[in-house]
């Protein structure tokens, strides 16, 4: 019943920038970390950044001080702020909410988002 839903995704040249946000529907109780993972062909998903309820925020080494994540655990919803993006930054990016508490749900668990495209291109 709980779904989230991803957009912002798109072409970029190298450089530019995108905001990607992800809200999720359904009976949320509380949300311990929201994040961002990515995917790029034939390899293993990783993490991006996340933020916990209490602000606490982490970042892969290959996008900090490019990357800004921020959310809202009240309105259940996360972006993704991506600066001077570059080739190795396309992937498709999903977004993740860890350690819901959720109506109809037997206890917590993750829910992650369908993914949005990045591509990076000149």
């Amino acid at each position: 019943q709980v779904q989230l839903v991803e957009s912002g995704g798109g072409l970029v040249q190298p450089g530019g920038s995108l905001r990607l946000s992800c809200v999720a529907s359904g009976s949320i109780f509380s949300i311990a970390t929201m994040g961002w993972y990515r995917q790029a062909p034939e390899k293993e998903r990783e993490l991006v950044a996340t933020i916990t309820r209490g602000g606490s925020t982490d970042y892969a080494d290959s996008v900090q001080g490019r990357f800004t994540i921020s959310g809202d655990n009240g309105k259940k919803t996360v972006y993704l702020q991506m600066n001077s993006l570059k080739t190795e930054d396309t992937a498709v990016y999903y977004c993740n909410f860890d350690r819901v508490r959720a109506r109809g749900a037997w206890t917590e668990r993750a829910y992650w988002g369908q993914g949005t495209q990045v591509t990076v291109s000149s």
